[in-house]
């Protein structure tokens, strides 16, 4: 019997859909690795080529240079960032990209693929798999069928324009609503799986 692993992404954004304000701000979200605490233990981590810098430059920096990351964030690092690049610097990284080489990844666990390689993935043995972001990438596995869940961290503010986690989908796409939890701060946490509603769901 083959069992498939299970593609998650775990992502935060406002009330009206953005991850990022007009001017790429995030200051509603308290910590970039809150997401990582929503899924089950994972082996593989995907990205998308474009948000991939700035996210390996980051976690690196937690690493190597705490006060240095501290000073970017405006305060004192938390355990579980700590935590979150510990595993990321251990845990193989597949970005998904046609432009970036090996060579602009500086990270020795990363690996640059094509989707057709994510999608191979789902046969492999092992754990699940952090489909960390960006909207490109969640958009395009959710439209072929490749993303199993989507988690999100929504917040409670609305900023009207900016990068919007549905920006690019180019098709209506249908998802079940699986559980609903309220969090602190007025946050919700949402899962989410591709299907279709039935009629008497409409």
């Amino acid at each position: 019997m083959t069992t498939t692993r299970a593609l998650i992404s775990a992502m935060q954004v406002t009330l009206d859909g953005y991850i990022l304000g007009p001017d790429d701000e995030s200051d509603w979200v308290d910590s970039w690795s809150d997401a990582l605490e929503l899924l089950p233990p994972v082996d593989t981590f995907v990205l998308g080529g474009g948000m991939f810098p700035g996210y390996g430059q980051f976690w690196t920096t937690v690493l190597d240079d705490p006060r240095a990351a501290a000073e970017m964030l405006g305060r004192e690092l938390y355990s579980r960032e700590i935590n979150y690049a510990k595993l990321a610097a251990e845990t193989p990284h597949l970005v998904v990209s046609s432009t970036l080489t090996g060579s602009d990844t500086g990270w020795p666990t990363t690996t640059i693929v094509g989707i057709d390689e994510v999608r191979a993935l789902k046969e492999q043995p092992g754990q699940a798999v952090y489909v960390v972001g960006g909207p490109k990438l969640v958009t395009s596995l959710l439209r072929t069928g490749v993303l199993d869940e989507l988690r999100l961290i929504v917040h409670p503010v609305a900023v009207g324009r900016g990068t919007a986690l549905f920006g690019d989908i180019a098709e209506r796409q249908e998802l079940e609503l699986v559980a609903a939890e309220p969090r602190a701060a007025g946050r919700v946490v949402l899962t989410y799986r591709p299907g279709s509603l039935s009629a008497s769901d409409r």
